[in-house]
């Protein structure tokens, strides 16, 4: 598997694959030794050849060439590394391919020991997967995460801290989104495990296991293939409230309906609160809040600067030339995700959430949002086409 390294060509069908989900994969030396740890040769030649939607064992036959045995056992292979999800749906098991990120990559990490095609240390593909995701800036595979203008994230807001005057929807209460999914279960914070075999715990003491919330059908998917174990309604709340008491952000998919996850985000190893701190400040969609500092009440401690996830509060402007004992706080609210984990860090009772001049409603679906991001790519054609084609095969095939 190794010849893949150093042989451009066969890897490149995969890669232009995961290049048509509306987060790809930024081609480089780094990501070719990340896929070639995670997929055998057999498994990238399989994925290649995968459409841009679910597929039945049969169809993924026929768009492979592959006897029916030798496929399943590769499907089943794939599924157990998390490359790929079986989704068994009536009388059938339709297999979709799991993009790089969100995808298979935490999927890796969700796990104390992740399956690999080598005997690689994990702590060598922990790095690697860090040098990957910072390499290269906006060209890099960060500006394709966070560089569209429809975000992939979105943060939820603190409930019991919006302003008296204010309500939220139930897709921005955390506890709404727990309480109505049909099911829920729990696994690894993907980003505190990488930095942990990179000897970088987090620094807010935030723990690796039982953290990162999966939902849904995605949920049970993980479960089944051992990435994450099922928690009840009463045990999932419990778990948001142990998150909120550490000052975690709470973050979850761009959707209205149906998230499938929540991650409670840190600022030290959390992959998404780093890119907005490294210049992507529109990297994570916002709630319909922003943090505010009461200047007669705030003595600039620090609490508030060592709490926010995404380093939005620092000396405010128009008191750097005051006395140090007359110092305040300030908020940048081109960056504030409007989450409210500062507020409880305050002892003065100086930080209070205001409403957002201009929020911004979330897509309807995950549909709706991946064809948004598509289109400000210039993907979206090619997945239409895609469709269309499978459809027409699947009509084909029935006659």
């Amino acid at each position: 598997m190794g010849h893949l390294l150093s042989t451009k060509s066969s890897l490149v069908p995969l890669i232009d694959r995961l290049n048509r989900y509306p987060i790809g994969l930024v081609d480089s030396a780094k990501l070719r030794e990340i896929l070639t740890l995670l997929f055998t040769e057999q498994e990238a030649f399989v994925a290649s050849r995968f459409p841009l939607h679910e597929a039945t064992a049969r169809e993924l036959g026929d768009l492979t060439g592959l006897p029916a045995a030798q496929l399943h056992a590769i499907l089943e292979s794939m599924a157990d590394k998390g490359l790929v999800m079986d989704l068994p749906y009536a009388d059938q098991t339709f297999y979709l391919l799991v993009p790089g990120l969100i995808g298979f990559m935490e999927f890796t990490f969700m796990r104390r020991k992740p399956t690999l095609t080598a005997p690689v240390p994990v702590a060598d593909l922990a790095r690697l997967m860090s040098d990957y995701l910072h390499e290269n800036g906006r060209a890099g595979q960060r500006g394709e995460f966070f560089g569209s203008p429809t975000q992939l994230t979105r943060a939820l807001v603190y409930p019991e801290h919006i302003p008296v005057s204010s309500r939220i929807t139930a897709y921005e209460d955390a506890r709404r989104i727990i309480e109505e999914a049909d099911y829920r279960a729990v696994t690894l914070c993907y980003c505190r495990h990488k930095k942990e075999h990179q000897n970088q715990p987090c620094r807010k003491g935030a723990p690796v296991e039982d953290i990162c919330m999966v939902l849904g059908e995605g949920a049970r998917f993980l479960v089944r293939r051992g990435f994450a174990h099922e928690l009840d309604k009463a045990a999932m709340l419990a778990t948001l409230e142990r998150a909120r008491a550490l000052g975690l952000t709470h973050v979850t998919d761009n959707v209205r309906e149906q998230p499938s996850f929540i991650c409670n985000c840190c600022r030290c190893c959390c992959e998404l609160m780093g890119g907005v701190q490294a210049g992507f400040s529109d990297g994570i969609a916002k709630t319909p809040f922003l943090a505010q500092v009461d200047e007669t009440r705030c003595n600039y401690c620090g609490a508030c600067l060592k709490t926010c996830n995404v380093k939005c509060i620092g000396l405010a402007a128009d008191a750097r030339t005051l006395p140090k004992d007359a110092r305040y706080a300030g908020v940048d609210t081109s960056i504030c995700l409007g989450c409210g984990a500062c507020i409880e860090a305050c002892e003065q009772g100086a930080i209070h959430l205001i409403p957002r001049p201009d929020p911004r409603t979330p897509p309807k679906n995950r549909g709706r949002m991946f064809a948004r991001i598509l289109w400000e790519k210039g993907r979206l054609w090619p997945f239409v086409v895609d469709r269309l084609h499978q459809q027409w095969l699947r009509l084909r095939g029935r006659s």
